[in-house]
C-alpha cells in the first residue's frame, strides 16, 4: 500500500528507562557502524542509568544480573574506552556525555540518511 505525500511515523513503545537506553545505543551502533555487541549494549544502558561503572557494588550488581565477571567489564571498559563511548576522568568511569540523553523523559530519534553524489 503506497502512500504519496503522508508522513508516516513509528512508534516504539517501551516498558522501562534501562530498555530504552538499550533501544538508543542499539540503534546509535548501528547507524555508526560500531558494531557493539549486546553485552557491551547492556553494559552501556547501565552504566547510564547508574551514572558510572566504577565502583564495585555497582560492578557486582551487572554482573548478578548479566550472569558475567569482573574481568568481562573490564574487558568492555577498555574496548569501550578507546571508542570514546567510556571516558575515564580521576577514577569514574562514565559514558560520553555526548551520547548521554535524559531517558527519565521520552527520546526522540530523527535519522536522515543521505546519498551523496561523488
Amino acid at each position: 500500500m503506497e502512500n504519496k505525500g503522508v508522513k508516516q511515523i513509528l512508534l516504539q513503545k517501551i516498558s522501562s528507562e534501562r530498555e530504552l537506553a538499550e533501544k538508543y545505543y542499539s540503534i546509535l551502533s548501528a547507524v555508526n557502524s560500531l558494531g557493539l555487541t549486546k553485552s557491551e549494549i547492556q553494559l552501556i544502558a547501565f552504566t547510564a542509568m547508574k551514572g558510572n561503572i566504577t565502583y564495585a557494588n555497582v560492578r557486582q550488581e551487572f554482573c548478578k544480573e548479566y550472569g558475567t565477571t569482573s574481568p568481562t567489564i573490564n574487558n568492555i571498559v577498555s574496548k569501550l574506552k578507546k571508542q570514546n563511548i567510556f571516558l575515564k576522568k580521576g577514577k569514574l568511569i562514565f559514558i560520553n556525555p555526548v551520547i548521554t540523553p535524559d531517558f527519565k523523559k521520552n527520546v526522540t530519534l530523527e535519522i536522515n540518511m543521505k546519498h551523496e553524489a561523488s
